[in-house]
């Protein structure tokens, strides 16, 4: 697990009572669907706080589209709310809190890159400050996380040897992380859309030295050799119908917070 620089703002407010969301995206759920109102909710039951949260998310991540976006925002109250509300959980109770709202959430309130066992919450450090240079591709075509694990067969299973050398492939530059790049729910993905070759195969021939699939889809994270050479790869296909991004990995904390007079802001991935 890796963040970049394609980041969410997450704002959140004192208010008197209750938990109120707002979001600049209309697909955005703004009630107890929505994983930063559950996470700010998790928060006022465990500390017992008789306080209130306006939260509004500015969002850049698109939605349901493999990228955490959700998790990460999740991420961001856990961490931002304890700070508005002069709460103090301890680090693992925090952890368990981000673990009942989903397997990607611990990621984002440590550092970045991180390898992950278990089911996605047992992390492990990754000692790597290479900046990847990426195109994001979202072809915008709706894949339901619980429908691509559906899929999966048995033949998608493996050892993990191929995602650990992965791991080991970040110290040894650009070139080597394209080589052995892998996502154990690509042929899952394909069953459902057949489109996800198609944008792997245009990210290639467009002058990416790798693509894969992020998450459960259907973006396509292609790795380029360069920051300049990632533009040139988003010129050239800039007639698809696909929403893209130039951004690069982050090294470090997977999620920043700040606090600004009565408020406390956050949130990258």
């Amino acid at each position: 697990m890796w963040a970049i620089d394609l980041a969410d703002r997450v704002t959140l407010e004192a208010a008197p009572t209750g938990i109120a969301i707002t979001c600049d995206a209309p697909d955005v759920p703004v009630t107890e669907d929505n994983l930063a109102w559950r996470a700010a909710d998790l928060v006022r039951r465990e500390t017992g706080a008789m306080k209130g949260v306006r939260i509004h998310i500015a969002k850049a991540i698109p939605v349901a589209a493999g990228l955490g976006g959700g998790s990460s925002d999740a991420a961001a109250v856990l961490v931002g709310l304890g700070r508005l509300w002069g709460v103090r959980l301890p680090g693992p109770r925090v952890q368990a809190l981000a673990t009942l709202l989903g397997m990607d959430v611990p990621f984002f309130l440590g550092p970045s890159p991180a390898l992950a066992s278990g089911r996605g919450e047992v992390l492990h450090p990754l000692a790597m400050r290479q900046t990847i240079p990426l195109v994001v591709a979202n072809p915008g075509v709706p894949l339901a996380t619980r429908e691509v694990y559906g899929a999966l067969g048995p033949a998608d299973f493996s050892d993990g040897g191929r995602v650990e050398a992965l791991a080991q492939a970040g110290r040894a530059g650009i070139a080597a992380v394209a080589a052995h790049l892998v996502n154990g729910l690509e042929r899952a993905a394909s069953r459902l859309w057949s489109g996800l070759g198609e944008v792997k195969a245009a990210l290639l021939e467009a002058g990416c030295l790798g693509a894969v699939m992020s998450g459960s889809g259907p973006t396509v994270i292609g790795v380029a050799a360069s920051a300049a050479a990632a533009r040139r790869v988003v010129t050239r296909l800039h007639r698809q119908p696909w929403r893209l991004w130039v951004a690069r990995t982050v090294a470090g904390p997977a999620l920043t917070a700040t606090v600004t007079g009565p408020r406390a802001l956050g949130r990258r991935r």
